[in-house]
């Protein structure tokens, strides 16, 4: 039995491991880097230990140190998790080497499936239809873009080592694919070590549905079901559920047999996942994760079993805890995961410390996986994932509901996040009438702010500055005949998105009279105080009897004059006078950097001349490409940062030669 179980991992998953570890009896080792050295499952785990500098290369990915610390902490098994070193054959074989448990399938089974090519080769050997491409080892620009005109466009390049949205790139046209392959096997190389390339015809409406399997060593394998990842962005999965809507029994049956098959076929040991493109009722093999997946609590959810347990067990040399004619799902699971990044600004990944952190209270039907709290930075170095947030009830429309409350119960300030964008989505009619697909969310985009929103915000952002601000008198701040109704009235000073309003206030009881440019509400409020801030409940007085309900809200002040304003659907941040509502002394068409990060290629030289949108530089944040274009066209005069460089959010890239 393992004793002591080292996690070679971080943040929400290394906390998810060691919960199960502990409760299982077992001693927990954990690691950590430099960023990561108050992380919450350092306070999780039996002990902490250094593993090295913030990059994953010289921690987290780092093999050698591993294993040296597994050795003097005398660690019986090590966990991966996943990402990092989970679906790393050398890892799994050096473990094996060294005596120590690698809780996982052995390395012959991660080489089969972990590169993707050689997958595709072992499942068409075994019958299961693929998509169209190509996935040979010929890896020149020439060879791959000889074989994408065979394939045909739309044109998917993958990374043939690793998963996540790593290395994926959609490609539209011909003239665009010799520069994403470039950047698709820079950023394979930096997340999995290998820069291999597989290509796919991009099947546009096709849903992303994957099959749970489990296996022990004595060669008894399972399914537990299937999950729908349609909805992604980028490639990576941001909403899933289980089991996968509007499938019929037996094509539930023949996906999760033709999944335990591919597992037989080489050896399998432990959890895995087998994914596949549904199209209507034919479906496709897409790849093997060889590890637990980010989304395994919704078949937790459904099925009431811990597979982290089950794999413990099974790592263990022990069966399978239940047989094929044991397992039963039963009501439905829903998870969100909820990222570090601004929906509104093409979901760029986004950095800082949190300063105000509130989860929902959790229960049998709500559960949240998070390795964050409050006072935690997240930095640029890692995934931007911050926390999963899983429903479940005894119908799908149920298990919307209870995750569509937790969203609006939860709250942060410091930094953005996509938890109003994830809102929109549940709320989308396709999305509750199951109408699902991988691109989903090209054709549900995150609407602009609505004047009701806006209105909303500003009333808060006012009647909080009115209780706990400095407040200008009218004549200060309007021109004389703009006039005054009150003799009590204030005046409050606000600015969104970049645009400055003037906001009448006058109060009279707990009753509050604003006027909003030509707008008039009357609003019912409480305002108490927190220590990060305030909580108001408010109901705008209005005869639609819908908006009588009282609305909670929360209101945290941020430096830099800022106020995050958190209602239950939407969450904004409003500036106060004195924020530097723009950048100056800088070209309009000088790019900056959207994020913290690292540049890892430079595109044009000093004094190349470049049209709108052409390609100047990538910028490596949270373990993604992001490609800097030109606004507009010019001639580039100083290039300011190299590759390898690291930049700050909002520094400028480079310069253009002043237009005469």
């Amino acid at each position: 039995m393992i004793k002591r179980l080292l996690i070679a991992n971080r943040g929400e998953i290394a906390c998810r491991i060691i919960k199960t570890a502990n409760a299982m009896g077992m001693e927990t080792i954990a690691l950590y880097s430099d960023a990561d050295h108050r992380a919450l499952h350092t306070t999780m785990a039996t002990k902490a230990v250094y593993a090295g500098p913030s990059p994953a290369l010289e921690s987290y990915l780092d093999i050698e140190k591993i294993l040296s610390i597994a050795e003097q902490e005398k660690a019986d098994a090590i966990h991966p998790g996943y990402g990092f070193l989970s679906e790393n054959a050398d890892f799994a074989l050096a473990c094996q080497q060294k005596g120590i448990i690698f809780v996982g399938p052995p390395a012959s089974a991660i080489d089969a499936m972990g590169s993707k090519s050689e997958a595709k080769k072992i499942m068409a050997e075994a019958g299961v239809p693929l998509v169209p491409g190509y996935h040979g080892e010929h890896q020149s620009n020439q060879q791959l873009m000889a074989e994408a005109g065979h394939i045909g466009y739309p044109l998917l390049i993958k990374a043939a080592f690793g998963g996540g949205g790593k290395g994926m790139r959609v490609v539209e046209h011909s003239e665009h694919l010799e520069q994403q392959l470039e950047s698709a096997r820079r950023e394979a190389e930096k997340a999995f070590g290998n820069d291999q390339l597989l290509l796919e015809r991009f099947v546009t409406k096709a849903r992303h549905v994957e099959v749970q399997i489990f296996f022990d060593q004595q060669g008894n394998g399972v399914f537990l079901f299937d999950r729908d990842c349609s909805l992604q962005r980028r490639h990576q999965k941001v909403i899933e559920e289980a089991p996968a809507p509007g499938l019929t029994p037996g094509l539930r049956e023949a996906m999760g047999n033709a999944a335990v098959a591919a597992g037989k076929a080489i050896g399998y040991q432990g959890a895995g996942t087998v994914e596949f493109l549904l199209d209507g009722d034919q479906f496709y093999f897409m790849e093997m994760n060889t590890r637990l997946q980010v989304e395994h609590p919704v078949t937790e959810m459904v099925t009431d079993l811990d597979l982290v347990e089950w794999q413990l067990t099974v790592a263990s040399g022990q069966p399978l805890p239940l047989d094929q004619t044991s397992l039963h799902g039963h009501g439905h699971a829903i998870e969100a995961r909820l990222y570090a990044e601004n929906p509104r600004l093409d979901f760029l990944p986004t950095s800082g410390r949190i300063l105000a952190l509130e989860w929902p209270e959790t229960h049998g039907n709500l559960r949240i996986d998070t390795g964050i709290q409050a006072g935690d930075s997240i930095t640029a170095w890692y995934d931007p994932m911050m926390a999963k947030i899983i429903a479940r009830g005894p119908s799908r429309q149920a298990a919307i509901a209870q995750l569509q409350t937790a969203l609006a119960q939860y709250y942060q300030a410091g930094i953005c996040d996509n938890r109003d964008f994830l809102a929109h989505l549940l709320a989308t009619p396709a999305f509750i009438d199951a109408k699902l697909s991988t691109d989903f969310i090209d054709h549900h985009p995150f609407p602009a702010l609505s004047p009701e929103q806006r209105e909303q915000l500003l009333a808060v952002a006012a009647i909080y500055q009115f209780e706990c601000g400095n407040l200008a008198r009218p004549d200060e701040l309007l021109p004389t005949s703009f006039g005054s109704t009150f003799s009590t009235e204030s005046l409050v000073q606000l600015y969104l998105d970049e645009q400055r309003w003037l906001v009448r206030i006058d109060k009279q009881s707990n009753r509050y009279l604003l006027r909003i440019g030509d707008k008039s509400l009357t609003i019912t409020a409480n305002v108490n105080h927190e220590t990060c801030g305030a909580s108001v409940s408010l109901r705008f007085d209005t005869t639609d009897a819908e908006k009588l309900q009282p609305i909670i809200c929360r209101i945290v002040p941020q430096p830099g004059e800022l106020l995050k304003v958190i209602l239950p659907k939407i969450s904004y941040e409003v500036a106060l006078p004195g924020h530097p509502m723009e950048q100056e002394d800088h070209q309009d068409n000088v790019p900056l950097a959207p994020m913290s990060g690292s540049i890892t290629c430079v595109m044009v030289n000093e004094g190349q001349s470049v049209a709108q949108g052409t390609p100047l530089l990538m910028l490596e944040a949270m373990k993604m490409e992001h490609c800097i274009t030109a606004k507009e066209s010019g001639t580039v005069e100083r290039i300011l940062y190299q590759a390898g460089d690291q930049v700050g959010a909002g520094s400028p890239l480079l310069t253009f030669i002043e237009k005469p």
